[in-house]
Protein backbone atom coordinates (compact mmCIF):
# COMPACT_ATOMS: atom_id res chain seq x y z
CA UNK A 1 0.00 0.00 0.00
CA UNK A 2 1.30 3.48 -0.91
CA UNK A 3 2.13 5.80 1.99
CA UNK A 4 1.27 8.80 -0.18
CA UNK A 5 -1.35 11.19 1.13
CA UNK A 6 -3.15 13.35 -1.40
CA UNK A 7 -4.52 16.68 -0.18
CA UNK A 8 -6.76 18.93 -2.24
CA UNK A 9 -5.99 22.62 -1.80
CA UNK A 10 -8.55 25.06 -3.18
CA UNK A 11 -7.39 27.53 -5.78
CA UNK A 12 -6.75 31.16 -4.76
CA UNK A 13 -4.41 34.04 -5.61
CA UNK A 14 -1.88 32.92 -2.96
CA UNK A 15 -2.30 29.21 -3.71
CA UNK A 16 1.46 28.49 -3.78
CA UNK A 17 1.91 29.58 -0.14
CA UNK A 18 -0.79 27.14 1.05
CA UNK A 19 0.55 24.34 -1.16
CA UNK A 20 4.10 24.78 0.15
CA UNK A 21 2.88 24.82 3.77
CA UNK A 22 0.84 21.64 3.24
CA UNK A 23 3.94 19.97 1.75
CA UNK A 24 6.39 21.39 4.29
CA UNK A 25 6.26 18.99 7.21
CA UNK A 26 5.78 15.66 5.48
CA UNK A 27 7.51 14.25 2.42
CA UNK A 28 4.72 11.71 1.76
CA UNK A 29 2.18 14.39 0.89
CA UNK A 30 1.04 15.27 -2.62
CA UNK A 31 -1.20 18.22 -3.45
CA UNK A 32 -3.97 18.64 -6.02
CA UNK A 33 -5.11 22.17 -6.85
CA UNK A 34 -8.92 22.30 -6.92
CA UNK A 35 -10.95 25.12 -8.42
CA UNK A 36 -13.83 25.99 -10.71
CA UNK A 37 -11.43 27.75 -13.12
CA UNK A 38 -9.60 24.43 -13.48
CA UNK A 39 -12.91 22.65 -14.04
CA UNK A 40 -11.61 19.68 -12.06
CA UNK A 41 -14.10 18.96 -9.28
CA UNK A 42 -13.83 15.20 -9.97
CA UNK A 43 -10.21 15.28 -8.76
CA UNK A 44 -11.66 15.47 -5.25
CA UNK A 45 -12.26 11.73 -5.49
CA UNK A 46 -8.48 11.22 -5.25
CA UNK A 47 -8.12 13.44 -2.17
CA UNK A 48 -7.61 12.14 1.38
CA UNK A 49 -8.02 15.61 2.90
CA UNK A 50 -9.01 19.13 1.87
CA UNK A 51 -7.63 22.59 2.72
CA UNK A 52 -9.97 25.51 2.08
CA UNK A 53 -7.79 28.55 1.42
CA UNK A 54 -8.15 32.30 1.95
CA UNK A 55 -9.29 34.95 -0.48
CA UNK A 56 -12.50 36.62 -1.54
CA UNK A 57 -15.48 37.72 0.56
CA UNK A 58 -18.35 35.23 0.52
CA UNK A 59 -21.34 36.77 -1.27
CA UNK A 60 -23.87 37.81 1.43
CA UNK A 61 -26.77 36.34 -0.55
CA UNK A 62 -25.51 32.91 0.51
CA UNK A 63 -26.25 33.75 4.16
CA UNK A 64 -29.50 35.60 3.44
CA UNK A 65 -28.12 39.12 4.01
CA UNK A 66 -27.93 40.60 0.50
CA UNK A 67 -28.11 44.06 2.10
CA UNK A 68 -24.54 43.50 3.41
CA UNK A 69 -23.18 43.54 -0.13
CA UNK A 70 -21.94 47.14 0.04
CA UNK A 71 -19.78 46.27 3.07
CA UNK A 72 -17.91 43.72 0.94
CA UNK A 73 -15.04 44.49 -1.40
CA UNK A 74 -16.79 44.40 -4.76
CA UNK A 75 -13.71 43.39 -6.71
CA UNK A 76 -13.20 40.63 -4.16
CA UNK A 77 -16.36 38.56 -4.58
CA UNK A 78 -16.50 35.37 -6.61
CA UNK A 79 -19.83 33.56 -6.46
CA UNK A 80 -18.55 30.72 -8.64
CA UNK A 81 -15.82 30.08 -6.09
CA UNK A 82 -18.40 30.18 -3.27
CA UNK A 83 -20.54 27.60 -5.07
CA UNK A 84 -17.55 25.40 -5.89
CA UNK A 85 -16.44 25.31 -2.25
CA UNK A 86 -19.97 24.59 -1.00
CA UNK A 87 -19.87 21.63 -3.40
CA UNK A 88 -16.49 20.59 -1.93
CA UNK A 89 -17.95 20.67 1.61
CA UNK A 90 -21.03 18.72 0.53
CA UNK A 91 -18.66 16.03 -0.77
CA UNK A 92 -16.35 16.00 2.27
CA UNK A 93 -19.29 15.73 4.66
CA UNK A 94 -20.85 12.90 2.63
CA UNK A 95 -17.55 10.99 2.43
CA UNK A 96 -16.07 11.81 5.87
CA UNK A 97 -12.98 13.54 4.47
CA UNK A 98 -10.86 15.64 6.88
CA UNK A 99 -11.10 19.39 6.24
CA UNK A 100 -8.96 22.31 7.38
CA UNK A 101 -10.39 25.75 6.54
CA UNK A 102 -8.13 28.82 6.70
CA UNK A 103 -9.25 32.49 6.75
CA UNK A 104 -11.97 32.57 4.08
CA UNK A 105 -12.18 28.82 4.83
CA UNK A 106 -13.80 29.48 8.23
CA UNK A 107 -16.20 31.94 6.59
CA UNK A 108 -17.31 29.78 3.69
CA UNK A 109 -17.48 26.81 6.09
CA UNK A 110 -19.68 28.64 8.57
CA UNK A 111 -22.05 29.76 5.79
CA UNK A 112 -22.18 26.18 4.47
CA UNK A 113 -23.40 25.01 7.89
CA UNK A 114 -26.07 27.73 7.99
CA UNK A 115 -24.20 30.44 9.88
CA UNK A 116 -23.82 34.13 9.01
CA UNK A 117 -20.91 36.54 8.61
CA UNK A 118 -19.93 39.99 9.83
CA UNK A 119 -19.19 41.68 6.50
CA UNK A 120 -16.82 44.27 7.94
CA UNK A 121 -15.36 43.78 11.41
CA UNK A 122 -14.42 47.43 12.07
CA UNK A 123 -17.89 48.69 11.05
CA UNK A 124 -19.40 46.21 13.51
CA UNK A 125 -17.44 47.91 16.31
CA UNK A 126 -14.46 45.59 16.78
CA UNK A 127 -10.76 46.41 16.54
CA UNK A 128 -9.16 46.38 13.11
CA UNK A 129 -8.19 42.86 12.01
CA UNK A 130 -6.89 43.76 8.55
CA UNK A 131 -3.25 43.92 7.51
CA UNK A 132 -0.96 46.76 8.65
CA UNK A 133 -0.35 49.88 6.52
CA UNK A 134 2.92 48.37 5.25
CA UNK A 135 0.90 45.34 4.01
CA UNK A 136 2.37 43.00 6.65
CA UNK A 137 0.15 40.79 8.78
CA UNK A 138 -1.24 42.22 12.00
CA UNK A 139 -0.56 40.06 15.09
CA UNK A 140 -2.82 39.69 18.11
CA UNK A 141 -3.53 37.30 20.94
CA UNK A 142 -6.25 34.68 20.85
CA UNK A 143 -7.93 32.81 23.68
CA UNK A 144 -8.54 29.10 23.19
CA UNK A 145 -11.47 27.44 24.95
CA UNK A 146 -9.80 25.14 27.56
CA UNK A 147 -12.40 22.42 26.96
CA UNK A 148 -12.17 22.50 23.15
CA UNK A 149 -10.70 19.93 20.83
CA UNK A 150 -8.47 22.71 19.40
CA UNK A 151 -7.00 23.10 22.89
CA UNK A 152 -5.91 19.46 22.81
CA UNK A 153 -4.14 20.14 19.49
CA UNK A 154 -2.29 23.34 20.45
CA UNK A 155 -1.90 22.45 24.17
CA UNK A 156 -2.35 26.03 25.33
CA UNK A 157 -5.15 28.41 26.33
CA UNK A 158 -3.75 31.38 24.42
CA UNK A 159 -1.26 32.40 21.81
CA UNK A 160 -0.21 34.91 19.18
CA UNK A 161 -1.60 34.64 15.66
CA UNK A 162 -1.55 36.74 12.52
CA UNK A 163 -4.52 38.58 11.12
CA UNK A 164 -5.35 39.86 7.65
CA UNK A 165 -9.10 40.00 7.11
CA UNK A 166 -12.03 42.38 7.33
CA UNK A 167 -14.78 39.76 7.70
CA UNK A 168 -15.49 37.17 10.37
CA UNK A 169 -18.20 34.73 11.37
CA UNK A 170 -21.26 36.03 13.19
CA UNK A 171 -23.94 33.49 14.09
CA UNK A 172 -22.33 30.05 14.32
CA UNK A 173 -23.47 27.38 11.86
CA UNK A 174 -25.41 24.29 12.93
CA UNK A 175 -23.23 21.55 14.36
CA UNK A 176 -20.28 23.90 14.90
CA UNK A 177 -18.93 25.56 18.03
CA UNK A 178 -16.48 28.43 18.53
CA UNK A 179 -13.19 27.19 19.98
CA UNK A 180 -11.06 30.36 19.98
CA UNK A 181 -11.73 34.11 20.04
CA UNK A 182 -9.69 37.30 19.91
CA UNK A 183 -9.80 39.54 23.03
CA UNK A 184 -12.36 41.79 21.27
CA UNK A 185 -14.67 38.84 20.68
CA UNK A 186 -14.05 37.97 17.02
CA UNK A 187 -14.34 34.23 16.31
CA UNK A 188 -10.88 32.84 15.53
CA UNK A 189 -11.59 29.09 15.31
CA UNK A 190 -14.49 26.66 14.98
CA UNK A 191 -14.83 22.93 15.29
CA UNK A 192 -17.57 20.32 15.43
CA UNK A 193 -19.94 20.60 18.37
CA UNK A 194 -20.12 16.79 18.52
CA UNK A 195 -16.98 15.40 16.84
CA UNK A 196 -17.44 11.82 18.07
CA UNK A 197 -17.40 9.43 15.09
CA UNK A 198 -17.12 12.27 12.54
CA UNK A 199 -14.26 13.38 10.31
CA UNK A 200 -11.68 16.04 11.26
CA UNK A 201 -13.09 19.53 10.77
CA UNK A 202 -11.22 22.62 11.90
CA UNK A 203 -11.77 26.18 10.72
CA UNK A 204 -9.29 28.93 11.69
CA UNK A 205 -9.38 32.65 10.97
CA UNK A 206 -5.60 33.17 11.10
CA UNK A 207 -3.00 32.07 8.54
CA UNK A 208 -0.95 29.10 9.86
CA UNK A 209 0.73 28.87 6.44
CA UNK A 210 2.46 32.21 6.95
CA UNK A 211 2.90 32.63 10.70
CA UNK A 212 6.38 34.07 11.33
CA UNK A 213 7.01 31.23 13.77
CA UNK A 214 6.35 28.06 11.78
CA UNK A 215 7.13 26.00 14.90
CA UNK A 216 4.24 27.68 16.73
CA UNK A 217 1.55 25.20 17.84
CA UNK A 218 -0.89 27.42 15.90
CA UNK A 219 0.84 26.31 12.72
CA UNK A 220 2.84 23.12 13.23
CA UNK A 221 0.49 21.30 15.64
CA UNK A 222 -2.50 22.04 13.41
CA UNK A 223 -0.68 20.70 10.38
CA UNK A 224 0.34 17.55 12.29
CA UNK A 225 -3.16 16.94 13.67
CA UNK A 226 -4.62 17.29 10.17
CA UNK A 227 -2.14 14.81 8.66
CA UNK A 228 -2.64 12.42 11.58
CA UNK A 229 -6.42 12.49 11.09
CA UNK A 230 -5.99 11.80 7.37
CA UNK A 231 -3.72 8.79 8.04
CA UNK A 232 -6.19 7.45 10.59
CA UNK A 233 -9.00 7.88 8.11
CA UNK A 234 -7.10 6.04 5.37
CA UNK A 235 -6.29 3.15 7.71
CA UNK A 236 -9.94 2.81 8.76
CA UNK A 237 -11.40 2.95 5.27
Amino acid sequence: MSDKIIIGVTDCSKYAIYRDWVLSYNKNVEVIQLGYKLNNFDEIKKCDGIVLTGGEDVHPRFYNHPEYYHYCYEDDIDEKRDEFEFQVLTYTEAHSIPVLGICRGIQVGNVFFGGTLIPDIATWGKFDHSKMHDKSDRYHEILVNPSSWLNQIVNTDKGLVNSNHHQSTDRTGKGLVVSAISPDGVTEAMERLEPEGKSFLLFVQWHPERLKDQQSPFSKNIHEAFIRAIKLNINHS
